[in-house]
């Protein structure tokens, strides 16, 4: 019986919260996830998950089994990883995860690149707007927008994340350009579905908040599409100059309210501390920190 690996399985269905999450996590059926479950409660001789048809749960024995098991599995990784950093050159799987539109545009150019130069790493790069948990999810450096809110990670300073405001010639020689943010209400503004209170871009004007559109005529929740949109002489587009920066430089859309685009936002890499001695982590970091000038 492989225990890592039954471990490995009780951990990921816990922190999944079902047999069918823990199996898309491990990649393997669901079938197999409860054959692993099985055979530990056999070897333990005690049941460590009450199962019914729609959910399952923990038993007292299985709580206390379950953090035991991320103990064991994290002290496990430390030892492994003590071996690669005893090692002279970069080697073993590096796991990036970043933000989508600037993990497409910035990220995966540099991975791609480290790569070239580092032979015997490989890189799973993680794209998502998701916030990762580093530990749980395995991940050992992430890409993140904004203030580093846990205090615990190591944080690396990239170049901010800039907006702008921008449109097709045709449509600002149709509708006119605007000159104030307070001029957008009389203008079609494409709208990013996932903005939020939390998540939302204010424009500034005279010092004040202002507040893109609520109501669109086309609302999305991927900035690529928007983006085709605004090309197509839709309507203003409000979205990261990473994404835009070619049509910008052809002339395929104009850059307007330059005044009032939002403020930049910093942009970290994090990881934790006792990853940092990893030389695919830290020459990874360098290649990064490098390119950012």
């Amino acid at each position: 019986m492989d225990k890592f690996r039954n471990m490995e399985v009780m951990v990921a269905v816990v922190e999944g919260g079902s047999f069918a999450a823990a199996a898309r996590q491990l990649n393997i059926s669901a079938v197999m996830v409860g054959k692993h479950i099985r055979l530990l409660e056999a070897h333990l001789g005690a049941r460590l998950v009450q199962r019914s048809t729609r959910q399952h749960s923990l038993t007292e024995v299985g709580a206390g089994f379950y953090e035991d098991c991320k103990r064991v599995l994290e002290q496990v990784r430390w030892a492994e990883s003590a071996v690669e950093r005893s090692r002279a050159a970069p080697q073993g799987l590096l796991r990036v995860s970043a933000p989508t539109t600037l993990g497409n545009h910035v990220v995966a150019p540099l991975v791609a690149d480290f790569l070239l130069h580092n032979p015997q790493v490989r890189v799973e790069l993680q794209l998502s707007d998701s916030l990762v948990d580093l530990v749980g999810d395995g991940v050992d450096v992430a890409v993140r927008i904004g203030p580093v809110v846990d205090q615990s990670l190591v944080a690396r300073r990239m170049q901010p994340y800039r907006m702008v405001i921008a449109a097709a010639p045709a449509y600002l020689e149709r509708q006119g350009r605007p000159l104030r943010a307070s001029d957008l209400a009389q203008h079609t503004c494409l709208r990013h579905s996932v903005w939020n209170g939390r998540t939302g871009w204010p424009l500034r004007e005279d010092g004040i908040a202002v507040d893109w559109p609520e109501q669109s005529r086309f609302t999305c929740n991927l900035g690529d599409s928007l983006r085709t949109a605004a090309l197509c002489g839709l309507g203003l587009v409000l979205q990261p100059r990473v994404l835009l920066a070619d049509d910008l430089a052809s002339g395929r859309l104009v850059e307007v309210l330059q005044d009032c685009a939002p403020a930049p936002r910093p942009v970290n890499l994090v990881y934790a501390p006792d990853r940092r001695q990893l030389p695919k982590l830290s020459r990874f970091v360098a290649h990064v920190l490098q390119a950012q000038g």
